[in-house]
Order: structure tokens, then C-alpha cells, then sequence
């Protein structure tokens, strides 16, 4: 990746803000896009001391005319961009077909008519799936979505593979799968119950679960997710291809926040289901990285309890940052 110029959309999000450190130190030329959607979990203290050394662009991908001046001259395209609440879908769902929609047409539409030669990586999740069909999940999956979110997720990673094969684009999707780590949102369950989780352990507050907990989730730290999403944006193998990047191992909700509680802080308590989150919820979500390994060689290295150290070790002397 060294002297290669790469765009990340979302790029002050999460995901996104990991991946624009990871390039940096494999000596890529970053411009991070982003819009700081308070909805979606920007944060400026996401690139506090790589803020020098990259190009910031606040703007929309919703904006045809804002993404298209910033994908010229690039030769790799992150997609970490997205309205990723699945309950704020429910709510929203106009705002979500915009921007996980609309933008990701607007960004493919920009690489097709002023960059088609660019290598674009955009991020999937893991939830497209629905429930379970059969045990592990793996690519070739049926797709049943509960929530708009997810289902707009599946739509976009279609126009992905569309652009991959009717226009010769290098296109690539990497699903995730509950991810946590450094530099996520930790204030609101909306982006995810893992990070809430965390936060509220680090403030050695109670984590509440659903019913008994008993449902399974890969987990993957976010170091792992980057490695995933800067391999398949190396590998001419991942063109046109979709890959689930996830941990190899599968946790009960309970088990999650019992290990959260263990090596970050709080306790765990459980309630009854309220019936907005029962009826999205997927139950058992085993999935397969098989086709990852073999195709990339990529593997996750760390553990749940080596991530969730990590994570303590970065939030600690900085949580006034994410609350």
C-alpha cells in the first residue's frame, strides 16, 4: 500500500477511523470523507494524532457532486460509510435507503464515470442473512433480512457485485460481524450492543441482557477487520467476490457481557425482551470464514479476551472523548 492514494468514506467513523491509521502506517496517501452524522458515530478524536497527516473532507456521500471531486486520481476506495442503526432504520427508514442506497450508488457512479479503474472495498454485514437457514452461514447463504437496515445493506452490496460485472469494475465486499475495538461508539446500543456494552463497563455500570442470552454471535476485533478489508483490497482474487470476515469463534450474548464484566469492568443483568428489538432480532448467527482464509489467507488473531484488553487499554485515558 506504500505511496498508493486511498479514499475511506466514513473514514471518522469506527471502522473506518482504524482503517485511515492502518494506511498511514502502511504508507498510503489517506483522504478520509465523512459527515459526522451524529446518528452514525463520527468523531474528530477518532484521527487525534494522524490529523496531520491525512486529507479531511466533511461531506456526504448523499452529495453526487461532493464524492465525485474527492474519487478522482485515487487508486483505493474504503466504503465505511453508512446509516448503520438497525433500529433507527425501523424508525427512518427514507433516511436509510438515502444513504446506504442512494450514496453507495452515488459512489459507485462516480468511480464508474471519472475513476473506473479504482479498487473498491465496500463493508457488508453480517445480518443480511436473517436467521438461519443452516449452521455455519457461509456466502452462498439465502438473504432474508429483518430490519431496513439490513435489507438496504443487502441492496447495496448487490449494486456492488452489479457495477463488478456488468462494468468490469474491481469491486470487493467484506461482511462483518459484531465488531468491537478502539474508537467506537460506546454511548448509545443503536450502533451495536457490543460497544454499548463496553462503555457502560467502563463506566462500571450494569449491562443489561435480553432474556436469557442465549443467542450465538461471532465477534471480531477491529484490528482483525482492518487486516480483512486492506487484504482483499491488495488481492486481484477478491474482485467481484463477497467474503465474510469474522472471528472464528462463536459467544452467547451472555457470555459476551460476562467476559466484557471480567476484563473491562460493570455487571451483568438480564431482562425481559421488549418486543420493538425481539422482533429484528436474528436469534443464532454462526458464521464460517472459510472462504476468507482460503482465498486471502486471512485469519483472526485476536482472542475476545486479548481484544477486549486492548479496547480498556485504549478508552481508559480517554473516555471523556466517547461519552
Amino acid at each position: 500500500m506504500k505511496g498508493k492514494k486511498v479514499l475511506i468514506t466514513g473514514g471518522l467513523g469506527f471502522i473506518g477511523s482504524n482503517l485511515a491509521h492502518r494506511c498511514l502506517e502502511l504508507g498510503a496517501e489517506v483522504t478520509v470523507y465523512d459527515c459526522l452524522d451524529p446518528l452514525s458515530g463520527g468523531n474528530m478524536y477518532n484521527l487525534h494524532g494522524i490529523e496531520n497527516s491525512l486529507r479531511l473532507v466533511v461531506n456526504d456521500i448523499r452529495s453526487m457532486e461532493g464524492i465525485s471531486s474527492c474519487i478522482r486520481g485515487q487508486e483505493l476506495l474504503f466504503n465505511c460509510a453508512a446509516y448503520t442503526s438497525h433500529p433507527n432504520s425501523m424508525r427512518e427508514p427514507l433516511i436509510d435507503i438515502d444513504v446506504n442506497c442512494k450514496g453507495t450508488i452515488n459512489i459507485l457512479e462516480s468511480a464508474r464515470r471519472f475513476n473506473p479503474e479504482i479498487k473498491l472495498v465496500h463493508i457488508g454485514t453480517s445480518t443480511q442473512t436473517g436467521k438461519m437457514c443452516y449452521s455455519p452461514v457461509d456466502e452462498k447463504h439465502p438473504e432474508f433480512p429483518l430490519d431496513i437496515y439490513s435489507a438496504n445493506k443487502t441492496a447495496s452490496e448487490k449494486y456492488v457485485l452489479v457495477y463488478a460485472s456488468a462494468y468490469k469494475m474491481r469491486t470487493t465486499v467484506v461482511r462483518l460481524a459484531n465488531v468491537f475495538g478502539p474508537r467506537s461508539n460506546i454511548k448509545t446500543p443503536d450502533l451495536g450492543f457490543m460497544n454499548y456494552f463496553i462503555g457502560l463497563a467502563l463506566q462500571g455500570k450494569a449491562m443489561t441482557v435480553y432474556g436469557e442470552g442465549a443467542q450465538l454471535r461471532n465477534v471480531t476485533c477491529v484490528h482483525d477487520c482492518v487486516e480483512a478489508l486492506v487484504a482483499a483490497s491488495a488481492s486481484p482474487v477478491s474482485d467481484g467476490e463477497v467474503f465474510f470476515a469474522v472471528g472464528d469463534r462463536q459467544f452467547s450474548v451472555a457470555e459476551i457481557a460476562r467476559g466484557i464484566a471480567e476484563h473491562v469492568g460493570g455487571e451483568v443483568r438480564f431482562v425481559d425482551w421488549p418486543k420493538e428489538r425481539q422482533v429484528i432480532d436474528i436469534g443464532d448467527a454462526v458464521i464460517s470464514n472459510e472462504k476468507i482464509r482460503k482465498a486471502l489467507g486471512w485469519e483472526p488473531k485476536l482472542t475476545l479476551a486479548g481484544g477486549l484488553a486492548k479496547t480498556r487499554e485504549y478508552f481508559a485515558p480517554v473516555l471523556g472523548k466517547y461519552l
